[in-house]
């Protein structure tokens, strides 16, 4: 990659488009020049608030793929960028931005919210800041209204509060955005990189180490409990057979009975809880699988086109190689041409030249 100059990185701002490919491109270079976070960011802020008001929200779009996809090399650009984002999302509120523009921007900090990219606290204050004009109703729903209206939408299995909830796995299709991993070239420099910016096709595939743990929670499901089913396998036979209530002679023996049905409801309740957050979890597990597998479909796809290219080329630069052989083959050899010199001595070199005059 080409190194880093800040006017090398304005004229790259000054060149981004809102196509995938633009954004992915100068997202990848900043990754790589990580270490210059600091001026990048700052630089960053101060051509957006230059930039019309129709660019800013590919500014945005850039800012997010950068934070989310520099996650794994370190967490600089997140902590940079969260810096500015506030009087970011305050100039483009105040820019007169269209309402498509920042619904955009919402569908951004929701994403950020699911995936944990800031803390809530911070995704209230940057939604506040974007959304302080007034807006008609319906035309806009703020980031702190959706998560209420989708938690409120959403029941909590009662024994699974461990389990870490799969974005993606409960959404509505319009809701649901795109995560797409796709191997690139940048600048001859070959990449494997995740699309993350919420104007992307869908699909969300989960990364590995994600996947991993939760099928290793799931070996600890309720289904493999062999504790709770012995339990109930030696539950007394009365609490589910009406012919019992028969033998009852006195109150007493009414109360026990009373005890044992309470118990084993109890057990039954809390059992059949657990078992119907594991259907949950195994029908996510389910989907996240299948975007997985689509996933790495399409990067053996890739992975297959590209390394049928470069055999393409290798043997285009075998066929120059044994061209150049031949051609190496048919020169004449030079010792073999007569004597032209008449046996006279060679002329003087320069050195020798200088030397005679002193």
């Amino acid at each position: 990659m080409s190194s880093f100059t800040e006017s090398g990185l304005v004229k790259k701002l000054l060149e981004l488009n809102p196509s995938q490919q633009s954004i992915q491109t100068l997202s990848l270079w900043l990754i790589h020049h990580r270490k210059h976070h600091s001026i990048i960011v700052k630089t960053w802020f101060k051509e957006l608030q230059k930039a019309p008001t129709s660019k800013k929200l590919t500014f945005m779009y850039l800012a997010n793929d950068v934070i989310q996809n520099s996650k794994k090399k370190g967490p600089e650009f997140g902590k940079e960028y969260e810096n500015y984002l506030l009087k970011c999302f305050k100039h483009i509120a105040q820019s007169g931005p269209e309402d498509k523009t920042i619904h955009s921007l919402n569908r951004i900090l929701n994403i950020w919210g699911e995936r944990g990219v800031y803390e809530e606290a911070k995704i209230r204050e940057f939604s506040g800041a974007l959304n302080q004009r007034n807006k008609s109703p319906g035309s806009i729903t703020p980031v702190v209204e959706e998560k209420k209206r989708k938690s409120e939408e959403t029941v909590e299995p009662p024994a699974k509060s461990h389990k870490k909830p799969k974005s993606g796995s409960n959404k509505s299709p319009s809701d649901k955005k795109a995560a797409k991993s796709e191997v690139i070239e940048v600048n001859g420099k070959v990449e494997t990189h995740v699309t993350l910016s919420p104007h992307l096709p869908e699909g969300d595939p989960p990364e590995p180490e994600e996947l991993i743990k939760v099928i290793q929670d799931l070996e600890n499901s309720a289904s493999s409990d062999a504790v709770v089913r012995e339990r109930i396998a030696n539950l007394p036979p009365e609490v589910s057979e009406l012919s019992a209530l028969a033998k009852l002679e006195d109150k007493e023996a009414a109360m026990q009975l009373a005890m044992k049905v309470n118990d084993a409801i109890k057990i039954l309740n809390d059992y059949n809880a657990r078992l119907a957050s594991e259907m949950d979890d195994r029908k996510k597990l389910t989907t996240m699988l299948k975007d997985f597998q689509r996933e790495q479909q399409e990067l053996l796809a890739q992975a297959e086109q590209r390394l049928q290219e470069y055999q393409d080329k290798l043997t285009k630069i075998k066929e120059v190689q044994k061209e150049v052989r031949n051609h190496m083959n048919n020169l004449p050899d030079l010792t073999f041409l007569p004597d032209v010199t008449g046996g006279l001595l060679p002329l003087p070199s320069a050195g020798d030249l200088f030397n005679i005059h002193h």
